[in-house]
């Protein structure tokens, strides 16, 4: 159930959104989000998804982002410095960091791989260029502080800020890639003991920040960095909203398109943690499938429509209230009748309890998904280590012995599919 309620905010057009876009409203033809992944046999669409390419997020903090010359240190900004002489390297000083080579470019930051001469650690460097008519983005304001506050092993850490006259600076862990651009590496679908791994990290990481009233808004793949041990840590805070006073009502432009809920494409303004759950559910059948769910390929109609042949047009027996949306027109939409999800998704009834996981995360009525906290004690996760209920905040799931990735053949989840074994005769082992 859903309890989390957020303030009212305006926010500008930033990296991992896509530019504005109007409920029902066809997005122009420059910004169309794009895919690159390699196709399973199954299609329940028409459309054919061998057109469609993945463009990276802009935002990751450590895959993707404009820059300037550093300029002038501002004293306002400066975290924690060194008790060592004055001459050697400092948090909250520009030099006390090393550019190794650019990662990524966005509108309005550029990343970098960086190392730090502090502690001589890897680290992203997120470089914010700021216009001096408009001052510090509003996006990069939140984003660092509420990272600042966040202390976990499933989301990214900042470890300093650097404020320059023409430049943010953002200094995060270095993560070498992403689940989007590792499951471009290992198409067809994620072996299924990955897949359970990677998303109880994501479960993890959002219980704790939902916990905090805090969502995430603009989950999907390439903003969940992965580490080279499989550690999976949530990035791009930059939509992220905190509670601050009780205010149901604010901006239904977030979520890169294929990750967004049907309430939002509705043109819902009040939402909570369903929000980010929708996400999840989306993100658990692309790992498994190999496909994205649901990948509109013109515009916010085609996005429901795709969603409806799946879970059926909705109506107020099955969505109280879904009338009242503001972009619900019952004559623009075709009448489909719910189907069960391995009719769209095959591979789902490979994987013991993994379909009805994902029936339960992507409900159409909101305050029918499942909390990412009552998610982890769903039980598709039985079978793994009781211990992993019991880390704290900081310690990593592989701390855990026996926990660990297993190799990515590419015929994982097809040779899986024959035996389906994983995870028969244990339940509750946690408990």
């Amino acid at each position: 159930m859903c309890q989390i309620c957020v303030t009212k905010m305006s926010t500008r057009n930033c990296q991992g959104m896509d530019s504005v876009i109007k409920p029902l409203d066809t997005i122009p033809e420059d910004k169309k989000v794009r895919v690159q992944r390699t196709q399973s046999s199954f299609d329940p669409f028409e459309k054919p998804t061998n057109q469609v390419k993945r463009v990276h997020s802009e935002n990751n903090a450590c895959i993707n982002f404009k820059t300037s010359s550093a300029g002038k240190e501002s004293p306002k900004v400066r975290r924690h410095s060194s008790p060592s002489s004055p001459t050697s390297p400092k948090f909250g000083k520009a030099d006390s960091y090393e550019k190794l080579e650019k990662l990524g470019e966005g509108s309005y930051a550029t990343v970098y791989k960086g190392k730090s001469k502090v502690n001589g650690k890897l680290v992203a460097l997120k470089v914010i260029r700021l216009q001096e008519e408009e001052g510090t983005p509003f996006t990069a304001i939140r984003e660092a502080s509420l990272l600042k506050g966040l202390k976990h092993a499933n989301i990214v850490l900042l470890h300093d800020i650097i404020h320059t006259k023409e430049t943010l600076t953002l200094v995060f862990e270095y993560v070498h890639t992403d689940l989007c651009q590792y499951m471009d590496k290992h198409p067809g679908g994620l072996h299924p003991e990955n897949v359970k791994l990677f998303l109880f990290q994501l479960l993890r990481g959002l219980s704790y920040i939902h916990q905090r009233y805090i969502l995430h808004r603009d989950l999907k793949p390439q903003n969940l960095l992965i580490s080279d041990t499989g550690e999976l840590k949530l990035a791009d805070f930059g939509l992220a909203r905190a509670k601050s006073v009780p205010s149901h009502t604010y901006s239904n432009e977030v979520v890169t398109l294929w990750y967004r809920p049907p309430d939002v494409l509705l043109g819902s303004t009040e939402y909570s943690t369903c929000l980010d759950m929708w996400g999840v559910g989306c993100i658990f059948v692309e790992m498994i499938q190999g496909v994205a769910a649901f990948p509109g390929m013109k515009d916010i109609q085609d996005q429901l429509e795709r969603i409806f042949l799946v879970f059926g047009t909705p109506n107020e027996d099955t969505w109280p209230g879904v009338h009242s949306l503001p972009h619900f027109k019952p004559e623009r939409f075709t009448q489909y009748s719910p189907k069960n999800l391995r009719q769209a998704w095959n591979k789902l009834s490979y994987v013991n309890h993994a379909e009805d996981l994902a029936s339960k995360l992507l409900q159409c009525f909101p305050k029918n998904r499942l909390s990412a906290q009552a998610a982890l004690s769903h039980e598709y996760f039985s079978d793994l280590p009781p211990r992993l209920w019991e880390l704290t905040d900081m310690s990593s799931i592989f701390t855990v012995p026996n926990v660990k990735l297993q190799t990515e053949t590419g015929e994982s989840m097809r040779v899986f599919g024959k035996n389906n074994s994983y995870g028969k005769g244990v339940s509750n082992s946690k408990h």
